[in-house]
């Protein structure tokens, strides 16, 4: 089974300020809006910046993504590795993510089959 880092989400004060940040000192352009942010992208992978809600989460990394290429035989490897779910696949149009885990060490990761806005699977490869 082939899985791919292809997704970073950011917790930010201000997604607008992030995102021309993101624009200016990594030519990364917009690929997209979330529901609480913005969906930047360097071609390959999809960074999301969230605005942050101070009163229960903190400035910094989120949660991490991988593409798979079968999410039913990916959430069982990952279940045996010692992850444990965390929530389900959600149908919003703006939620690229198909099931989200938690590492052993509490480390929130989407998995997805679908990909998000922006990210690439195979780099080079028409999707």
């Amino acid at each position: 089974m082939s899985s791919k880092l292809r997704h970073l989400a950011i917790l930010v004060p201000d997604p607008e300020a992030s995102a021309v940040f993101f624009e200016q000192a990594f030519g990364m352009t917009r690929s997209g809006t979330a529901r609480r942010g913005i969906y930047m992208s360097d071609g390959t992978m999809n960074v999301a910046l969230l605005r942050v809600n101070l009163e229960k989460e903190k400035v910094g990394l989120f949660h991490f993504g991988m593409w798979v290429d079968n999410l039913d035989e990916a959430e069982k490897q990952v279940q045996a590795a010692g992850a444990t779910y965390l929530s389900g696949r959600p149908d919003s149009p703006n939620s690229y993510y198909e099931t989200k885990y938690r590492d052993p060490n509490g480390i929130v990761f989407d998995m997805t089959h679908s990909g998000w806005a922006g990210a690439v699977k195979e780099p080079g490869v028409k999707e």
